[in-house]
């Protein structure tokens, strides 16, 4: 499937959030939308985006701008509680989120903390790695921190 901006549909006060021009000092973005499947499944949306800035190791370049994290929480429309939704609609909420800087790919963290790595159920989280002129660039080896 393709990243298509409209296959999120938001409201018009929840429009998709600029990536080349959102400020990494906002509140996360919120998007809240139903999904496709026909159930009382909801998509609560959640796209923030924080600097960063590494230094060169032996083998690795310096690198500085920011890092794009989108987590897709998929839950019961009327309690809130966690529901369970195939990734193939979250995966697309991302990447019409990613598509807003010219690029349809990131990094699928899959069903954890963005900040811990501890699995939480109910939400798939995405990354994207961006250089300080908004252009999508691979993960700079020195911000991967994945335990053996």
């Amino acid at each position: 499937m393709s990243a298509d901006p409209g296959s999120i549909r938001a409201d018009s006060h929840q429009a998709l959030p600029d990536l080349a021009v959102q400020d990494p000092s906002a509140d996360p973005h919120i998007i809240t939308a139903a999904a496709r499947t026909g159930t009382d499944i909801e998509l609560r949306i959640h796209t923030s985006v924080a600097p960063f800035d590494v230094a060169a190791e032996e083998w690795f370049p310096a690198a500085a701008g920011f890092a794009v994290t989108v987590i897709v929480h998929t839950v019961d429309a009327q309690p809130g509680v966690p529901r369970y939704l195939p990734p193939a609609e979250p995966a697309e909420c991302a990447r019409a989120i990613f598509s807003t800087v010219d690029s349809a790919h990131g990094y699928f963290l899959g069903a954890v903390d963005p900040g811990t790595g501890v699995h939480r159920r109910g939400q798939l989280v995405y990354r994207l790695y961006l250089d300080t002129d908004r252009r999508a660039i691979p993960v700079p080896r020195q911000v991967v921190t994945c335990p053996h």
